[in-house]
Formats: C-alpha cells, sequence, structure tokens
C-alpha cells in the first residue's frame, strides 16, 4: 500500500471517528445554554485542551513550523509572544471569565460585555455581534478554502469537491450538538497535536543524529551551516528592522489578553473554581510543549533538507513526519494536522451562529425547544452561506478580511475585556466607543499599506486603550455593573 493510500484509509478512518464523537456528544445537548456554551458545564481539561486546539490548530502544526524553518532562531520571538499572551490568558483572565459568565448567567460573547455595561448593553451587544458574526463569517469561507486546497494537494482532489468534503466533515456535528459536539472533537485534535509536537522532534533529534545523509546531524549545525541570517535573532537585520521584527513577534501577545471570542468561550464555559485551575494547568503545560516542539521541528526542517529543500517552509512539518517515522504512523500524525486545520471551521461557525441566534434574533420569553431549533437552523444556514461564499468570492478578499480578525477584533476586544475586567471607571460608552474606533481603525490602517511598517496587531491594541481611556474620562457613563 503506497503512502497516499495509507494516508487516505487513517484520514477516511479518523474523521469517520471524529465525526460520530461529535454526534454522540450532541445527544446531551438539551438546551439552548447547552448549544451556546455547554451550560457552562465544561470540565477544566476539556476546556483547556479544546481552547488550545482552536486557538493553535494550523498554526501549531504547519504554519510556526515553517516559520521556523525559514526564519531559523529568529521565529523565537513570534513563539514567545504566543506563549506569554497564553500564560497570561490562562493565569489572569480564564478564572474571572468564568466567574463573570455564572455571575451573569450569559450565553455568548457580546452578551457578556453587554451585561457588564448595562446602560448600553443593547448596543453593544448589537455591535458586538455584527461585528463577530461578519468577520467570522468569512473566517469561515476561509477555512472551507483552505480544506479544499488540503485536499487537492495531498490527494489532488479537486478544490470544489475538497470544500464540499470539508463542509461534510464539521456541518453535521456542529449542527446537532453545537458548542459541546466542537469542545469534545477538539479535544481529540489536541491529544493528536501534542502527539504529533513531542514525539515528532525526539525521533527527528534520533534521526538526523544516525543518519550520516542529511544536511546535518544535529540543529545547532544545521543552524550554523545554513548561515548567519539563522542563526540571528534578529534574522540578521539590525537597527531599526531588528526592532522591527522583534516586536512583529512579540506582537502575537495582545491577541491572546481575552480578545478572540473563540477561545474566551472556552473560559466562560468551565464548570466551577476548582476546574478553572485544572484547565489553566493544562493549558499552560500544553503550550510550552507544543511551542517548543513546533519550533524545533522547523529547526529539524532545515537539518534533513537544508534551508532551500522545501519550495513551501509551511510543509516541513508533513515532509518531516514523512522522513522519520514509518508510513503508517506518519499519515496518522499528519491525518491529525490536516483534520485540526479543516475542523477549525466548526469553532468559527458555531460562534457566529450562536452570537446571531442569541443577540439578533432571540425573542423574549421563547421557548427553550423553539431556541433550540432556531440555533440549529441558523448554524446550519451560516455553513450553507459560508460555503457558497467560498465559493463565489475571490479568495484574495476573504483572506484580506481575515486579516483582520486578528489584530481589529483581538486587539479591540481585548483592551474592552482588560478595562472591564481590571478598571471600575470604565463604562458602556467607552466600551462601545472603543469597539467602533478599533475596528475601523484597523481597516484603515491594514489597507492604507502601513501594515508593513508597524503590524496592526500592535497598533490596534495601542489606539484601542488611548480611546478606551480617553473615552471613559470624557464622557459620561455609569460605572461598570459588579453583582
Amino acid at each position: 500500500m503506497d503512502y497516499q493510500t495509507q494516508l487516505l484509509v487513517v484520514m477516511v478512518g479518523y474523521l469517520t471517528v471524529l465525526i460520530a464523537w461529535g454526534l454522540y456528544q450532541g445527544r446531551k445537548v438539551k438546551t439552548d445554554a447547552d448549544y451556546a456554551i455547554a451550560g457552562r458545564n465544561l470540565p477544566g481539561w476539556a476546556a483547556a485542551l479544546s481552547e488550545r486546539a482552536t486557538g493553535e490548530s494550523s498554526w501549531a502544526l504547519l504554519g510556526l513550523p515553517g516559520f521556523a524553518y525559514a526564519t531559523g532562531i529568529s521565529g523565537i520571538w513570534t513563539a514567545i509572544g504566543c506563549v506569554v499572551g497564553i500564560v497570561t490568558a490562562w493565569w489572569a483572565i480564564a478564572w474571572r471569565l468564568r466567574d463573570e459568565a455564572e455571575r451573569f448567567r450569559v450565553k455568548t460573547f457580546s452578551e457578556y460585555m453587554g451585561k457588564r455595561h448595562p446602560e448600553m448593553e443593547k448596543p453593544i451587544r448589537l455591535v458586538g455581534s455584527l461585528t463577530i458574526v461578519f468577520f467570522f463569517f468569512f473566517y469561515v469561507g476561509a477555512q472551507f478554502l483552505g480544506g479544499g486546497k488540503t485536499l487537492y494537494t495531498m490527494f489532488h482532489i479537486r478544490p470544489e469537491w475538497g470544500m464540499l468534503i470539508t463542509a461534510a466533515i464539521i456541518v453535521p456535528y456542529t449542527v446537532y450538538g453545537g458548542f459541546r459536539s466542537v469542545v469534545y472533537t477538539d479535544v481529540i485534535q489536541a491529544v493528536v497535536m501534542i502527539t504529533t509536537l513531542i514525539l515528532g522532534p525526539i525521533v527527528g533529534m534520533i534521526y538526523i543524529a544516525t543518519h550520516p545523509d542529511v544536511y546535518a546531524s544535529t540543529v545547532v549545525g544545521a543552524l550554523t551551516t545554513a548561515g548567519d541570517k539563522y542563526t540571528s535573532l534578529t534574522g540578521a537585520a539590525s537597527g531599526f528592522a531588528a526592532g522591527i521584527v522583534i516586536m512583529g513577534g512579540l506582537s502575537w501577545f495582545f491577541g491572546y489578553l481575552g480578545g478572540q471570542p473563540q477561545l474566551s468561550m472556552r473560559f466562560m464555559a468551565i464548570r466551577d473554581a476548582q476546574q478553572a485551575r485544572k484547565g489553566r494547568n493544562i493549558g499552560i503545560v500544553w503550550t510550552l510543549f507544543a511551542y517548543l516542539g513546533a519550533l524545533c521541528i522547523g529547526w529539524l526542517g532545515i537539518a534533513l533538507f537544508g534551508p532551500q529543500g522545501l519550495d513551501d517552509p509551511e510543509y516541513v512539518m508533513p515532509r518531516v513526519m514523512l522522513t522519520i517515522f514509518p508510513p503508517a504512523l506518519a499519515a496518522v500524525l499528519i491525518t491529525g494536522a490536516i483534520a485540526a486545520m479543516i475542523s477549525t471551521a466548526d469553532s468559527l461557525l458555531i460562534l457566529s451562529s450562536t452570537e446571531l441566534s442569541e443577540n439578533l434574533l432571540r425573542v423574549d420569553r421563547d421557548e427553550e425547544a423553539r431556541a433550540l431549533r432556531r440555533s440549529r437552523l441558523v448554524t446550519a444556514l451560516l455553513a450553507v452561506i459560508a460555503l457558497g461564499l467560498a465559493y463565489v468570492s475571490p479568495s484574495k478578499i476573504i483572506y484580506t478580511l481575515v486579516g483582520y480578525v486578528w489584530a481589529g477584533i483581538g486587539g479591540t476586544f481585548s483592551i474592552v475585556i482588560l478595562f472591564t475586567l481590571f478598571w471600575k471607571r470604565f463604562h458602556g460608552r467607552a466600551a462601545l466607543t472603543t469597539i467602533i474606533a478599533g475596528m475601523a481603525f484597523t481597516i484603515l490602517w491594514i489597507s492604507s499599506g502601513m501594515e508593513e511598517v508597524i503590524t496592526a496587531r500592535v497598533m490596534t491594541f495601542l489606539v484601542a486603550g488611548m480611546v478606551a481611556v480617553v473615552s471613559t474620562l470624557a464622557m459620561p457613563g455609569s460605572s461598570i455593573t459588579r453583582e
């Protein structure tokens, strides 16, 4: 059985198990709260693994190893920015959001911001939900596009059919089981991901040390032989350019501070304070091992193939796995990576649908059964429209809008969440102003081309912070609700 056939068999088996597991978890969904936020009853381990799988997916398995392969040790700044942001989120923000979600009995991210600022609750929920739904709607379309391209690359399936297959994988259990099904399928992804990121470097180090035909027998030797660019912490840049390299990497920190709704919802869904502590420990340990492993896999790629040995750096992880493992085992690990990337769409889809259903379409005194049916219908409808959008819209437009998500939504909402949690004077008018100003600034900054000078991940966070401070002090408003 050749490699491609083995990969196909393993992938079909893996995805079949994943879909069945998601549908099984969906049987436990009885109410709208179960569907939107798993009844705020998640064990800490499930929330942590789901949050990590959702936050990293293709980034930890393809993006960061590819970046490390292309840049050498200067890629460490990006890893530091992400790790410090993730650790800060779990240590200082996760348990607070969990407590707040329970106190205010919220089901969605925008609902939380609104209930914390009751004098402006409706406008905040409206603007917050519209912002999230619009941008994450395109994000779902991008995942369908990515799934189609991935299946084409691996199996030469036409991208149009690949997008349909991607949708067929994630839509049934997402529509049926909502947030709960998404979380527990993420758990499987997180286990496969961390296995790949731990096993790969260990076996890879042994492989390059015992095979004389590789580019270098050690990672240090590979980086040194590859040239100064690969052994410099700034990619051989100096002066202002070196500062830009470092700032660009560290800037990923800002997006993790509560501002990514798909991650914060995992914090809000944790059962109790004890489970939040367990989740914190698991989330932090997973992150440390994952990021170290991702960097090492990228550097192992240099040792195996040389700095110019791959046409596309982001395929360094699959190439490394196929080189150091038997085909069947490599197929399992690569399948986990592909599935993690494809199923990122489920978290984004359920987030968009619950924001739309709960904050824009919900009717007061809605019967629970009717609300649950509506949520499922909205999820299915959004999936169909997002898939159609992926077919008819130029991919450049979709990926451009997706580019605004991390800076615009992450940087802006991080400020709103941080100020809401830690500054008593911050009020609803300031929160609404900050959301609008942060998103508008991000769009203008990236559209003007200034992203090439200083990343919007830094600038949006700083500008949104300044707007939040000025509007809090200059505008009249009620202090934050604490009870």
